[in-house]
Formats: C-alpha cells, sequence, structure tokens
C-alpha cells in the first residue's frame, strides 16, 4: 500500500510504500461480534495500540469476557455521516467493532432488544442495565448498538479438477454430448415471415396507389 501525503500550506508531496501482512486468526472468525458508535472520537485517535487497549479494557466490564479484540475501525464520515461542524471538541464519530468467543452478556442483550429500540425511537434512554465503564474516555451511542453472532459456514466439497494435460494415447472425451437440432423451421420462420409481411405490405401500398385513385 503507497500512502501519498500532502501539505496543506507548503503543497508538498511525501510517499511511503506501507507493507501489510494479513494473518488469520488461529482459532477462527469470532462468532459473537458487537459494533459500537463512540461519538467522542476521530478515527485517527483509535488507532493506536495503547487507546484500543484501553478501550478493550473498559469493554470487559460491560460484555464480562476477557477475548476481546477489535476487528474493525470505521469513520462515521465512511457510513454516510456528516462533517461535524468547526467547534472545539466535537469529533466526527467512530463505529468500532469488536469480537469475543464467548456469549453477549445480558446488559448488551438488553441494550440491543426490540424493547430498548423502541425508547430509542421515542428519544429515551435505551435498557442498559450495567454500569457503563467506558465513561468518561469513550461516549457510547448505545441507541446504534449492532450485535451479529456469526455461525460457521459449512464447507461443501468442490470438483475435483485434473492436471489439464490430456494423458498420451487418450482421446478427448467431451463432458456432455450435444443432441442434434433440426435448425430447419427455425431458418423457414426467419427467412419466410419477414417475405409474406414484406409482400402484403406491397399488396396494400398497390391496391391504395392504383384502386383507390379518383375515376378508377
Amino acid at each position: 500500500l503507497q500512502v501519498l501525503a500532502y501539505n496543506r500550506h507548503t503543497y508538498g508531496t511525501v510517499a511511503q510504500r506501507l507493507v501489510i501482512t494479513i494473518i488469520p486468526a488461529p482459532d477462527g472468525e469470532p462468532p459473537y461480534q458487537g459494533e459500537f458508535l463512540v461519538s467522542n472520537r476521530n478515527v485517527e485517535e483509535l488507532l493506536p495500540a495503547s487507546v484500543q487497549e484501553m478501550f478493550l479494557q473498559a469493554m470487559a466490564g460491560v460484555w464480562e469476557q476477557d477475548d476481546l479484540h477489535v476487528i474493525n475501525i470505521t469513520s462515521v464520515l465512511d457510513r454516510g455521516g456528516r462533517v461535524p461542524l468547526p467547534i472545539e471538541g466535537l469529533k466526527e464519530g467512530v463505529y468500532v467493532k469488536v469480537g469475543s468467543h464467548g456469549a453477549f452478556s445480558p446488559c448488551l442483550v438488553s441494550a440491543a432488544s426490540p424493547q430498548s429500540r423502541f425508547r430509542c425511537s421515542l428519544g429515551q434512554q435505551p435498557l442498559a442495565s450495567c454500569y457503563d465503564t467506558f465513561a468518561p474516555h469513550f461516549a457510547i451511542h448505545w441507541c446504534n448498538l449492532t450485535l451479529l453472532q456469526v455461525l460457521p459456514s459449512p464447507t461443501v466439497p468442490g470438483q475435483v479438477r485434473g492436471s489439464g494435460v490430456l494423458e498420451e494415447g487418450g482421446d478427448f472425451q467431451p463432458p456432455t454430448e450435444a443432441t442434434p437440432q433440426d435448425l430447419l423451421p427455425g431458418y423457414l420462420v426467419t427467412l419466410l415471415v419477414p417475405l409474406a409481411v414484406a409482400a402484403l405490405l406491397c399488396l396494400l401500398l398497390g391496391h391504395l396507389m392504383c384502386c383507390r385513385r379518383e375515376g378508377v
């Protein structure tokens, strides 16, 4: 990945090549995933590892699990959000997706329940039965909480492919035999129908020009 940046004041540019190595998780994708909206942070403020560790420590008090890790960090602007006003302390907001192999806590389940969604639609506080351990560092918008349980996809056995090289002395056998088709009816329809229409038009035009004249 090549990152190109420029200075807004001097318009100077600098390029840096960033090598990213993607390694699959040893335990696979976590089956329990939750996405939280942090309204008092920008996306670059949650990229440092120390800030993510502090966020996970606060998350452990709500989720009640120890194997939490950050899966994705997305700015609210990438989800259709508006650019914040140039006011001191006003942030754009960040979506943080966290995964775990442990089930959701009763607090998270109640906060994402239909009753809690209904209270949010009325402008009331959601049903969060636990103590908010994120405050005061992270302001969580609980009405935007999304809980997802990822089920493992069943493995479908694929087709066994050969080497692609025809063995010596063997004949190529097509996978399916083409059935013979009679193309004469289609050829006649394609040829005779336009000729019949053209002949009818000629007869109609001749009748109008020759037999409909005055005095005839």
